[in-house]
């Protein structure tokens, strides 16, 4: 936090009130020092917690993650038990912590697939966590971009049919349809682990975010990392399709 105190004092700085979060590269980090890749993700895990009480203690009002796509079924039985076993025990120190810290919790994505007592774990951090304003740690889980803004459309064309909706939707009309639902769109998107890409993450919502992308493997990825992407932030001209006066 002293980083980001002195570039306040050396003139001020814009904390980002929403940063998204690909957690890549946790693999990687493992292999390099010859340990399972379960390894790597316990090791993601912990610096998550990190980060997000980082971003607490600055100033951002939204953090979200990108922890486990529609598409990471595919990995090996084991490394997909690890990751569920690891939000398992994530989501069970949450409701523990969140009354205390009065912290926000959601899920977004399609959590029908996940477990009987992964989803009563969700229910209970969407309970605690309705109860309270302030910082909001979001877990994209069984999420895809695309497969997203269907489940929206669908949604939509199923109240349309209901008369439940106006066939005049907006872009905020459509927004209320997807996972993210009353959240603000992310001001910065962060890709640790070298790849140049979003991923299927967050199609719709990232339509005007900046991106930051980094070498270092999420494991490492530490408070001056975020202090990095923090000021490259600042140093970015946001116009949003417009042209500024002057």
């Amino acid at each position: 936090m002293a980083a980001i105190n002195q570039l306040k004092e050396d003139g001020g700085i814009i904390i980002p009130r929403h940063i998204a979060i690909i957690l890549d590269g946790n693999g990687r980090w493992a292999k390099k020092r010859g340990l399972p890749r379960t390894a790597g993700h316990a090791a993601g895990a912990e610096t998550f917690r990190k980060i997000a009480t980082y971003c607490k203690n600055i100033g951002v009002q939204y953090l979200t993650v990108y922890a486990f796509s529609t598409e990471n079924w595919s990995r090996p039985e084991e490394e997909v038990k690890s990751i569920m076993k690891l939000l398992d025990n994530y989501l069970h120190e949450a409701i523990a912590t969140m009354e205390r810290d009065h912290i926000r919790m959601k899920i977004l994505g399609d959590v029908s697939a996940l477990s009987p007592s992964l989803r009563a774990e969700i229910e209970e951090t969407n309970e605690i966590s309705g109860r309270y304003e302030g910082f909001q740690a979001n877990i994209c889980l069984n999420y895809g971009g695309r497969a997203e803004i269907l489940q929206a459309a669908k949604r939509y064309a199923a109240d349309l049919a209901a008369g439940r909706a106006s066939g005049d939707i907006t872009e905020a009309g459509f927004s209320s349809y997807m996972y993210s639902a009353g959240i603000p769109d992310p001001d910065l998107m962060i890709r640790p682990g070298g790849e140049k890409r979003i991923s299927n993450f967050l199609l719709w919502q990232c339509a005007y975010s900046e991106f930051y992308f980094s070498d270092v493997l999420w494991p490492d990825f530490g408070t001056d990392e975020l202090d990095r992407a923090i000021a490259e932030f600042n140093r970015r001209d946001r116009r949003f399709g417009g042209v500024k006066n002057g």
